[in-house]
């Protein structure tokens, strides 16, 4: 049985110092890929190095949308290696009540960064909080073309984001006791959609909530989904295993 963690920042600095630590335990955990997405553009050289020193790490190119200052598409595309198997974390977050101006840069760039990733064809990363109805309305123009291409990231239990054909990422929130509306629409995801991950360093799923997250707490979530969905352990695992597999690296096993 094989794990590929879609969205972990492996480049943040709460791994400063123990990283080697933490991607051995990942490995006894059966992780065979980790992503490290795009947020903060300052960060894509740590991300490109990362995937150098470890074959199972691969990265994608983007910003997060309280990084959008930097936003920079020239800057981007220099990272654009072999192991660049994705654009974003990108979209919109209005959790700080931005003003409106601040919204439409928002918009700008996450269509920038849509665009993008239709022109270099690779997977698109969402991230959208506080922002649902903005966020759809957007990517309703995008919906054909990103069909089976894009992931929402950390999915937020938002039922008419499953009006669109993308893949849903499930981490450690789901085994938080307050997120029942998660547990309650897991089951309306398609079983070819669902991917793992642990939004490492963040998220941390139960019974480590309140330590840093890492790529080997996935077997938490996995179990948790096995559990909800009254299927086994392996069958979670082959079916994100495979799905991850389809969506970032071209359906290679």
């Amino acid at each position: 049985m094989k794990i590929i963690d879609t969205h972990c920042h492996l480049d943040s600095e709460s791994f400063y110092g123990y990283l080697d630590e933490v991607m051995i335990r990942a490995k006894k955990a059966s992780v065979e890929k980790i992503i490290i997405p795009g947020a903060d553009i300052n960060y894509l050289p740590r991300a490109v190095e990362l995937s150098s020193r470890y074959d199972e790490v691969y990265y994608a190119i983007g910003v997060h949308p309280y990084d959008i200052d930097g936003y920079d598409e020239d800057e981007l595309l220099r990272y654009n290696f072999k192991k660049c198997v994705g654009v974003g974390e990108c979209g919109l977050d209005y959790f700080y009540k931005p003003d409106e101006s601040i919204k439409n840069k928002q918009k700008d760039i996450f269509k920038r960064q849509i665009n993008l990733a239709l022109k270099l064809d690779k997977p698109l990363i969402i991230h959208t909080r506080d922002s649902n109805e903005d966020t759809y309305r957007i990517l309703e123009e995008y919906k054909n073309d990103l069909k089976d291409k894009a992931v929402f990231h950390c999915y937020n239990a938002c039922e008419m984001l499953l009006d669109f054909d993308f893949y849903f990422g499930i981490g450690g929130v789901l085994t938080f006791k307050n997120a029942k509306k998660l547990v309650e629409v897991l089951a309306k995801i398609s079983p070819n959609k669902i991917l793992l991950e642990t939004d490492a360093p963040y998220l941390t799923p139960h019974p480590y909530r309140g330590k840093t997250n890492e790529p080997s707490y996935l077997t938490f979530v996995a179990l948790k989904i096995s559990e909800l969905l009254n299927i086994s352990y392996e069958e979670v695992l082959n079916m994100t295993y495979k799905n991850a597999n389809k969506l970032f690296f071209g359906g290679e096993y």
